[in-house]
């Protein structure tokens, strides 16, 4: 497919490299010739110096045999514009990255459907949605949900005294009839890898697994060697009163958590408390430990700083996880920043450019692909696709079907049946297939069962 991209910023940089890997031919318009050489030198795609939203620079690029148009600068009206232009060069999809709720509010004047934009991305949304579904997962750093919530893609980081330890994965197998899941990837430093047999998991490995939500309770308790505590109410405490801490603070109210939300504006926590039912706002620095103590912070089961400095955002979590709270999150929008962040003691960290590009991704590769989700740092995906009737791949045995490498089928899930894959486990029309795939092979997948 041909694609243009408006937007050289972390967000179009992160689809550019995605997307020209797998083949598409992409190009690129920015403003700013430095960031655009940068982008040109070091991915393949095509540059186009220019403003994203002027017919003459778009035409340059190629818009009128473009299959695909996203805009992806930091400006909502550029980008708006920028799609109204490429719907009338008849651009089939158009995706544009809005920040403002006047564009994707309950009510909002100008829709999606109105402005004739397939999609309406924000990335403070997916950030806080992604947040809220790792803060739900006990133990877990990477959360994403396939088959409407039934399979569930876990992160999980592998301390010295996890009972998994040293384990191979065909041990592992062994003990599977009690524990129902797939470990689809290790990553051990700056390699992932798909795991064979003879494979061992080792202390300071990170395992990507996938299992059936009714066997998660059973899973967590095994991979959680420390007791869980056995309060009903589960603390939270969020840095950051901003529109991600406060949709945040919302969702864990509603999910029965009892929330501290800090801020350090007088202002803002007024405000703040006037549009939480149940959240306790605190008025004060997320450094300010004696505070924080006192408000139980080393009872709280995840602390979760979404301001929008990466660096007061690690501190903050490194401090309230010396100080005994049990999971820390932090958003970090620097992508060195966020691989080093684990091995500082962050327990899970948060990227807007990937939560944002996911979305994006899901979207141009509608089709089989029902549903997708990236891995930072080491570019895989999880990918959740739909078995069409009469593929050629149906009724034949996994171990006879030449798959391709650098991927693995976790899961299959036919009605309401979940089947863990064997080498005879055999596909059927109507399938959804959950799948593991490394950078390299995420094209070959697709294809595969297209």
């Amino acid at each position: 497919m041909k694609i243009l991209i408006v937007g050289t910023g972390q967000v179009g940089y992160f689809l550019c490299e995605r997307l020209s890997v797998e083949g598409h031919e992409v190009s690129l318009i920015d403003s700013n010739a430095e960031r655009l050489n940068r982008t040109q030198d070091r991915l393949n795609v095509l540059g186009i110096l220019g403003n994203g939203a002027s017919a003459e620079v778009l035409e340059q690029a190629g818009i009128k045999t473009a299959d695909i148009f996203i805009a992806v600068t930091d400006m909502d009206e550029v980008n708006i514009l920028a799609c109204l232009m490429a719907r009338e060069y008849n651009v089939h999809t158009r995706i544009a990255r809005v920040r403002s709720i006047e564009y994707t509010g309950q009510g909002a004047v100008l829709s999606k459907e109105k402005l004739g934009i397939d999609l309406l991305i924000n990335p403070k949304d997916a950030v806080a949605e992604e947040i809220i579904k790792i803060a739900v997962q006990s133990g877990a750093f990477d959360v994403a949900e396939f088959v409407e919530g039934q399979i569930q893609f876990l992160g999980y980081r592998i301390g010295a005294n996890s009972p998994l330890c040293d384990l191979s994965l065909r041990e592992l197998g062994e003990i599977r009839g009690m524990y129902r899941f797939v470990v689809t990837a290790i990553t051990r430093g700056e390699k992932t890898i798909i795991p064979r047999g003879d494979d061992t998991i080792q202390a300071g490995d990170s395992i990507f697994i996938f299992a059936h939500q009714k066997d998660l309770p059973a899973i967590q308790y095994m991979l959680q060697p420390e007791k869980e505590s056995e309060r009903r109410v589960r603390r939270a405490f969020i840095l950051g009163g901003g529109t991600i801490g406060l949709q945040i603070a919302r969702e864990l109210e509603n999910k029965h958590f009892d929330v501290r939300l800090i801020d350090s504006s007088e202002q803002r926590c007024e405000q703040l408390a006037a549009k939480l039912k149940k959240t306790m706002v605190l008025c004060t620095e997320g450094t300010d430990i004696r505070t924080l103590v006192d408000e139980g912070i080393d009872h709280a089961d995840v602390f979760i700083a979404v301001t929008g400095n990466d660096e007061s955002n690690i501190l903050s979590a490194l401090l309230a996880k010396k100080h005994g709270v049990r999971r820390t999150l932090a958003l970090i929008n620097t992508p060195e920043l966020l691989n080093l962040a684990p091995s500082l003691g962050i327990d899970a960290s948060i990227s807007p450019r990937l939560a944002a590009g996911a979305v994006i991704l899901k979207y141009v590769r509608r089709g089989n692909v029902i549903s997708l989700a990236t891995i930072e740092g080491s570019n895989a995906e999880a990918l959740e696709i739909r078995i069409k009737e009469g593929s050629t791949i149906v009724n034949t045995p996994l171990v006879d079907i030449h798959f391709p490498r650098g991927a693995i089928i976790g899961a299959i899930v036919r009605g309401s049946e979940y089947i863990i894959p064997t080498g005879e486990t055999s596909l059927q029309p109507g399938d959804r297939v959950v799948v593991f795939a490394l950078p390299e092979a995420v094209t070959k997948v697709e294809g595969f069962f297209e």
